[in-house]
């Protein structure tokens, strides 16, 4: 018989999601009053006015759908980047044999304590004589590249329990490779591909540093963010409208993809879904 929760880590609980979710009260407060009365502080409610003045601002003033569009694009092709190449690597790593293969993963896993500063300036040098400033593959390279580090290791480790018997089954069947990991390997990995899918949304939609090297015309919505604190005013009930915009979508696709992640977890002893 399962015994009940404590009442104590249900307490416990409840504490840490208030602390997360006062932040979150504090943006949608300051995005919809007027800057004068969250001027001493969002939580006063001194005077309480509703007004949605910064959010048409924000979609006046500033490109914000276009940005939004363009990050989704990026973020989006990262992703799916990732989660096809991935499966790929790890299954090649793990089940084939060719020269130089434990060498080649340890560079690979390695390249995960390389910090992505240290790559800025060799990079821009490089696509500056490719002429790839101000492309969207000069950071959806990178993107897709340096997830390799973590996104291999992961899949990889999750291939360590899955069983042999099915991949010398699909040999003996005549599957080729490719085929045995299109029909066998991927239908029984969905928990370590969705992992790396929903890590790598959530790091690319976020990324700031690259796209605000590389990119100029068309950028994605973290650096508009940066952009939209003026230098003589903080314009934070602006920012508040930027940073719900932000956000909102990560979450969604986290809430979505987590349920796909759950249910993958039931394919680890190796059974189709």
């Amino acid at each position: 018989m399962i015994g009940r929760t404590p009442w104590w880590s249900v307490t416990i609980v409840a504490v840490v999601g208030c602390i997360w979710i006062i932040p979150v009260v504090g943006i949608v407060l300051t995005s919809i009053r007027p800057p004068s009365e969250v001027a001493l502080g969002w939580w006063r409610l001194d005077e309480f006015t509703i007004t949605f003045d910064a959010w048409a601002r924000v979609w006046g003033q500033f490109p914000l759908a276009q940005a939004f569009w363009f990050t989704a694009l990026l973020a989006g092709l990262a992703t799916a980047g990732t989660m096809l190449l991935t499966p790929a690597a790890a299954y090649a790593f793990h089940f084939l044999k060719f020269p130089f293969r434990r060498l080649m993963l340890i560079l690979i896993i390695n390249a995960f304590v390389l910090p992505q500063q240290v790559v800025i300036i060799p990079l821009f040098q490089l696509w500056r004589d490719l002429k790839m400033i101000d492309n969207i593959g000069a950071v959806l390279i990178p993107y897709v590249g340096l997830s390799f580090a973590w996104s291999i290791f992961l899949v990889k480790n999750f291939l360590e329990d899955f069983p042999k018997e099915l991949i010398e089954a699909a040999r003996i069947d005549g599957c080729s490779a490719i085929s045995t990991l299109r029909h066998v390997v991927l239908p029984n990995a969905t928990t370590p591909i969705f992992a790396v899918g929903i890590l790598q949304f959530l790091w690319t939609w976020n990324a700031l540093l690259l796209p605000m090297l590389y990119l100029r015309s068309n950028v994605p919505l973290p650096v508009l963010l940066t952009k939209m604190s003026g230098t003589y005013e903080s314009n934070w009930d602006l920012q508040s409208v930027a940073a719900i915009v932000t956000t909102i979508v990560p979450l969604l696709m986290f809430l979505v993809f987590q349920r796909y992640f759950a249910a993958g977890a039931q394919t680890r002893s190796g059974a189709k879904e």
